[in-house]
């Protein structure tokens, strides 16, 4: 078989994949060159310079697994490739120790104003006085988000001597335990951290976390690192604290827009440490994904399971044909139960029922689990890894099948368990699309659209049109809108399919009107 490996991928790479196939290296790769010979390769590696599109996968004949040695797989079309059955990889653990590093290292540079003590120095200044840091030793460092680079941050912390409180909602008390952190609120790490660093993924509800509301609630003093994604952290209301004294530091490798612009508000403050998203820039870490995507490219070809694909494991083209239908239904069924959910999740109850019981149902119970984890990760969580991810947060999850049927000839039932609760929703094929049909005991018809706002209400007249008057001031486009009725009298639904992100404060504003129980946002999107 051969194989094109390009973009300057690691030599360490080629040798790996020397051994067993033909390699081509292509250090440069227009992309009129890369359509033209795509035709001869069975398999490619490629970082973020070659772009892997629709036109390249339809020229693709032979092509059975595109290998990204890194983390980030914008720069491939996963859809058309899991559409012509090829598997697409990443390597997602191959920079983990680096990004850790770089998270303590701006912690340890900004904490001693290390930066431009190496700046004035080199001038030939000598201002011993003026440069007068903190030490970790003592200090309380919060953690929000314990994914792989939060926990490993978290325990580099320990050996400083540093006690730890940690955010993740997600996050259940043995693995806390387990990890040997303090598990408590936004507001409780807001409150008593002096030293916080964020480990989230880029979501509607994480944009903006830490803004001038909640830095306003901080010690006074506070330090912030973010290492994890740009626009988790204000960046102009961070600006201003630094430039009030409310925040005494900051270290910032991530930005909302990069290059950082030379307006950027964190420029010229010389108690803000910045670096140019260096967190997997490393010797090793570049090795590192180079040698995890070629093993798996390698394991791809011959045929074996591929741990870190990001679509999915290898199944049947018999299979694949029964199961296809199901799979956004059930991944949408699983982020929409999360949604709905409150606290860590203790357990996951997957139910099929009709005819889906017969079927080999592993590939569809695991993107209801992709669907659950995903929206809560800094991790992406693919096909493979997802039921691995469950089982290390102690998850439990239970599949059960039932011919029977009532209403509709198959049904799947999602239903997550947390301490406050449980959430349960169903859906069904209607020919081939997806609808929800329950939420929560209400009926309902609804397309698992990009973004859904679910809002359980007091059953009388106005109500929705005042959730629709809120949307409307804010430019929110409503594309769709069901009420589901429910046995318990004088309760309804609403479930409102819509169009644009929504803010935190638009969902406070509908959670103000009178008769409103709760307001959900399930996002299919990340930003």
């Amino acid at each position: 078989m051969k194989v094109l490996v390009a973009d300057g991928v690691s030599k360490k790479a080629v040798d790996i994949l020397d051994k067993e196939f033909d390699v081509v290296v292509k250090e440069k790769l227009p992309a009129e060159e890369l359509l033209s010979i795509i035709a001869e390769f069975d398999g490619i590696i490629v970082r973020s310079a070659s772009k892997i599109t629709k036109k390249v996968i339809d020229k693709a004949e032979k092509l059975k697994v595109i290998g990204r040695a890194g983390v980030g797989t914008d720069n491939i079309d996963i859809s058309a490739a899991t559409d012509r059955g090829i598997i697409v990889l990443n390597a997602p653990e191959g920079n983990t120790i680096a990004a850790t590093e770089h998270t303590m290292a701006m912690m340890l540079s900004m904490s001693r104003m290390i930066p431009i003590a190496n700046e004035t120095v080199q001038k030939g200044e000598w201002n011993r006085k003026k440069y007068v840091g903190v030490e970790l030793r003592g200090k309380t460092l919060g953690v929000i988000g314990l994914g792989r680079i939060g926990s490993g941050v978290a325990k580099r912390a320990m050996s400083f001597d540093m006690k730890i409180i940690a955010y993740d909602p997600y996050l259940n008390e043995d693995r806390a335990h387990a990890l040997g952190v303090t598990i408590g609120s936004l507001d409780d790490v807001i409150k008593n951290a002096d030293f916080i660093t964020v480990h989230m993924p880029l979501t509607p509800q994480t944009k903006n976390m830490l803004n001038k509301d909640n830095i306003c609630k901080m010690k006074k003093g506070v330090r912030l690192i973010n290492c994890a994604r740009g626009g988790i952290i204000n960046e102009q209301d961070l600006a201003d604290a630094v430039k009030a004294g409310q925040v005494a530091g900051a270290a910032i490798d991530v930005f909302t827009s990069e290059p950082l612009a030379a307006d950027n508000p964190l420029r010229n403050i010389p108690n803000i440490v910045l670096t140019p998203h260096l967190g997997a820039s490393t010797v090793e870490a570049q090795i590192g994904v180079a040698i995890d995507a070629s093993h798996g490219v390698a394991a791809a070809l011959k045929g074996e399971p591929v741990s870190t694909a990001v679509n999915m494991a290898p199944v049947s083209a018999e299979t694949m044909g029964k199961i296809r239908p199901y799979l956004t239904l059930a991944e949408r069924l699983g982020c929409t139960a999360q949604s709905l959910s409150d606290g860590p999740i203790q357990s996951l109850t997957i139910r099929y029922n009709g005819n889906i019981a017969d079927i080999d149902t592993k590939m569809i119970s695991i993107a209801v689990i992709k669907g659950m984890l995903n929206p809560i990760l800094q991790t992406a969580v693919n096909y493979v890894n997802a039921p691995s991810i469950a089982k290390q947060r102690n998850i439990k999850i239970e599949e059960i099948k039932n011919k029977d049927v009532k209403n509709f000839a198959n049904l799947i039932t999602v239903t997550v368990r947390t301490p406050e609760g449980e959430q349960s929703v169903q859906g069904t094929l209607f020919g081939t699309d997806g609808r929800i049909v329950t939420i929560n005991q209400h009926r309902v018809d609804v397309d698992p659209h990009a973004r859904i706002l679910i809002c359980p209400h007091i059953n009388r007249p106005g109500m929705i049109g005042q959730v629709g008057s809120v949307l409307g001031k804010y430019n929110v486009n409503i594309s769709g809108m069901q009420v589901g009725k429910t046995a318990i009298a004088g309760t309804s639904m609403m479930v409102l399919t819509i169009d644009n992100d929504i803010t935190q404060n638009i969902i406070d504003e509908v959670l103000k009107i009178d008769g409103i129980f709760d307001a959900k946002l399930v996002n299919f999107y990340t930003v």
